[in-house]
């Protein structure tokens, strides 16, 4: 239930299924829940996985590059065997490699030196930049992996040192979003993606005889209860930032609405988005944004309506609370070269850099009951249970991974 606040009336479920609509057409909606390739390789089937995308993959080249293939795998792995190989962190760290390596054989042939190149120049990783610390640490571990699995001590050594860094950084990173008003979904993804990696990072070392079991429980129930803290956190950072004003119109009379308010009539819905990924750079621009009563929204070149075959440039004022006031702006804009047709678009704002304008009519008073509304659409759009059990499996579970030796071994030609 929308508890009601004074100069706020209810909108009907389809203004807001319209809405929510045209903000996933957009491709706007948030998502936090885990990258599946790290719940694939993560996991008790992690041994069958790295064998299906080996086999995956050389089932889709020719005959000479699979000896390429297989040639540069076993370059870069130092041998034909990995050790551990289909299991937890390794598992995964293959098949990064897998990808790679195939991607190159089928782009450009088979020099050591273009390999390495081409590694380096991944951008994102499991749904995070590279560029920001958790993701960089992450990477930086995973390109190491391969080569060095089969060698039980130097493997030992350089897991504990990326452990200690990932364990500052998202000791760190957790901070910086529940004390320091830096909440995102590009902040609550580097998080859960450092945290799963992280706690199989603890989980191989106690394969390695490095640490004591106890001390990867302790972990999981630590990642369990902060994700739990963090969905909160990142719920109420919802309810902060998404702002939405209506697109101002006639309006009809609607019977048989369930709050009694004047619909009105909706025409098909044209918009114009800018759903480019968040970086480490925007952080400071979200407690901005945050903090503050009045926003103003300009977008450029990436930011506009495609209509009649023409892309112009827009600037609205959102203020959060006066609907009336935002209908006015965005009836009269200023500039030159703006067309009348984009003075009626209403516009919805999830987050910075999250935005879509949108041609659906309703009271202006219905906007806060739309933008509550929409937080618990976004919420229950991500697989948030998925996630939990992810740190939330049973001891039984815990001691099954714990007891993951498979190997994996390339296959001859």
């Amino acid at each position: 239930m929308i508890l009601m606040d004074r100069g706020m009336c209810l909108p009907s479920p389809a203004t807001v299924q319209e809405l929510f609509s045209v903000a996933r057409d957009a491709n706007v909606i948030p998502e936090i829940s885990l990258d599946p390739v790290l719940t694939t390789f993560l996991s008790l089937d992690s041994s069958a996985a790295v064998q299906h995308r080996y086999a995956f993959i050389q089932r889709s080249m020719s005959t000479e590059q699979r000896a390429v293939f297989n040639l540069n795998l076993t370059g870069e792995l130092g041998g034909s065997r990995v050790t551990c190989g289909g299991v937890g962190v390794v598992a995964l760290a293959l098949s990064l490699l897998f990808d790679q390596v195939s991607q190159h054989v089928r782009a450009q042939g088979s020099t050591e030196d273009l390999i390495s190149n081409q590694r380096s120049k991944a951008e994102r990783i499991f749904g995070i930049s590279t560029s920001s610390r958790i993701g960089w640490i992450v990477h930086s571990y995973l390109r190491l992996v391969p080569s060095i699995a089969n060698i039980h001590e130097k493997m030992a050594e350089t897991t504990e040192l990326y452990d200690n860094w990932l364990k500052r950084e998202l000791l760190d990173h957790y901070e910086r979003m529940t004390t320091k008003k830096r909440m995102s979904t590009e902040s609550m993804q580097q998080w859960l993606a450092g945290a799963a990696v992280h706690l199989h990072m603890r989980i191989h070392q106690v394969r390695l005889h490095s640490v004591p079991i106890g001390s990867a429980e302790s972990l999981r129930l630590s990642y369990k209860t902060g994700f739990s803290h963090l969905v909160q956190g990142y719920r109420a950072y919802l309810h902060r930032n998404i702002l939405e004003t209506e697109a101002p119109g006639p309006t009809k009379i609607s019977t048989g609405t369930a709050s009694g308010q004047t619909n009105t009539s909706r025409p098909i819905n044209m918009t114009c988005s800018n759903s480019l990924p968040f970086n480490d750079s925007l952080l400071s621009q979200t407690h901005e944004v945050n903090d503050s009563k009045t926003h103003t929204l300009r977008a450029g070149d990436n930011r506009g309506c495609k209509k009649g075959g023409s892309r112009e440039d827009f600037e609205l004022s959102a203020i959060r609370g006066n609907p009336v006031r935002n209908r006015e702006m965005l009836n009269n804009p200023t500039g030159s070269g703006r067309k009348e047709e984009e003075s009626k678009l209403g516009l919805l704002v999830i987050e910075s850099q999250r935005n879509v304008s949108h041609n659906v009519h309703h009271h202006p008073c219905e906007s806060p009951a739309i933008q509550q509304a929409l937080v618990t659409r976004i919420m229950n759009a991500q697989d948030l249970e998925h996630n939990r059990n992810f740190f939330l499996f049973p001891q039984r579970v815990l001691l099954s991974l714990l007891r993951q030796r498979d190997e994996f071994r390339l296959r001859a030609n």
